[in-house]
């Protein structure tokens, strides 16, 4: 029996959360000690439907459990598709104090990981999007990426009531990927600087040996009465220059916010507040749909920056990187990130015709279809294609991937592009 629970994400998380049965397809037949615990996981997965093909009753933590996945999975909100047959009609109800009692028990019930995904379950499947805009549904709520996209997109709508609170839910994500991302960040972008600032005179504690022996093999020498033995004479030493005193990259992020792009804005908020903290990088922030606004100044909190953007809407990146393009001043020393999915409403050739005037020029440029953990998204392949073909990939970056991929273009070498998820 395939139900909307089991096909949902959610309800996969369950089968977890509840000691996932061993791996079959097949509904188990009972035998051996073990037929009743089987049965009581299989029936968990498929729902109510299955009590009378299991015949098996839950109770306690397990019916619990099951009414919280009814009331998601097969309530009167379900979409198209669903299961029907049982005539049941449970839902989470149009009150605030019903939605609120739901979250309580699926966090008592279920792992972050799985709260997380019911939370946007919820949402999209059952329209609470306007609770959200009151207090104490936000004080309930576990929050996540996701969740910010959400609140981001309601910002212009929501009362002066509930904005502190939203404000306190979208800190305490951003916290969260700070002290995730900052560290490695930090390191990966300090190493690049320090390695694409060569100098001809360094200290003893900054000569890079690899390249110095690489650059002196003409001098080898073979030492008398040494059978093969030798030494490089090194003429001219290559070091690594002093990032924070004697390099300076300039970094563009250039973010589109419409509506599919909303994880990628959190993450690239984020990224963008470390970058503007390392006095090596000039950072600058840039936020686009239709029309290009520049959240430069406000790059010391990502919270205000995310507030400052406006999720939703269509999409200019003709205009956009017009805009950073006119705010290059040392080509050779910037680097460019685009991050969209690449559905062009301005003028393509003259987008196109922009990434390739400015990599001529010695800038560095990138491109990312998402800046998130959920892959590739929907996303323009022509426009791939041809970005390919100018030398700037477009792929879907992880979190984690991105601190490697900035450290590559500070380096001007070639970009960690996953396999599965390059373009061209």
């Amino acid at each position: 029996m395939t139900t909307d629970r089991a096909a949902n994400s959610a309800g996969t998380a369950t089968v977890t959360a509840t000691e996932k049965t061993a791996g079959t397809d097949e509904t188990p037949r009972a035998h051996g000690a073990d037929s009743g615990e089987r049965l009581r996981r299989w029936r968990m997965v498929l729902g109510a439907d299955s009590a009378e093909s299991t015949g098996c009753a839950l109770t306690g933590r397990d019916a619990a459990m099951d009414g919280a996945l009814t009331a998601l999975y097969e309530g009167g909100g379900r979409q198209p598709g669903g299961r029907g047959g049982s005539g049941r009609s449970a839902g989470l109800g149009a009150s605030a104090p019903s939605v609120a009692r739901w979250l309580g028990d699926i966090r008592t019930y279920f792992p972050s990981s799985v709260v997380q995904v019911m939370q946007r379950d919820a949402i999209d499947r059952l329209g609470l999007s306007a609770l959200l805009l009151e207090p104490e549904m936000l004080e309930a709520v576990e929050a996540d990426v996701h969740l910010v996209g959400t609140l981001l997109s309601l910002n212009k709508v929501m009362p002066e009531t509930t904005k502190e609170t939203a404000r306190a839910v979208v800190r305490k994500v951003v916290e969260k990927l700070e002290s995730r991302l900052t560290t490695r960040t930090r390191a990966a972008l300090t190493g690049a600087l320090d390695r694409s600032a060569k100098v001809s005179r360094p200290r003893h504690h900054d000569i890079d040996w690899n390249r110095t022996i690489r650059a002196n093999l003409k001098n080898y020498l073979t030492l008398p009465g040494e059978d093969g033995a030798g030494t490089i004479v090194p003429e001219r030493l290559i070091g690594y220059g002093r990032a924070a005193q004697s390099v300076k990259k300039d970094v563009i992020l250039c973010i589109d916010q419409s509506g599919s792009m909303a994880a990628s804005v959190v993450y690239a908020s984020v990224f963008g507040a470390v970058l503007a903290s390392m006095r090596a990088l000039r950072t600058r922030l840039v936020v686009f749909d239709t029309a290009v606004v520049d959240l430069t100044d406000q790059l010391d909190d990502p919270v205000d920056v995310l507030f400052g953007t406006q999720l939703g809407g269509g999409t200019d990146i003709n205009r956009a990187l017009a805009y950073c393009q006119s705010r290059i001043t040392r080509p050779a020393d910037t680097v460019v990130v685009l991050i969209s999915d690449l559905y062009e409403g301005g003028i393509r050739n003259e987008m196109l015709k922009r990434v390739a005037a400015m990599k001529a020029s010695g800038v560095q440029f990138v491109t990312l279809l998402a800046l998130s953990d959920e892959g590739a998204p929907a996303y323009d392949r022509d426009h791939a294609t041809a970005l390919a073909a100018l030398g700037a990939p477009a792929f879907a970056c992880t979190p984690d991937l991105f601190p490697e991929v900035m450290a590559a273009a500070i380096e001007k070498r070639p970009l960690p592009v996953p396999d599965r998820e390059a373009q061209g």
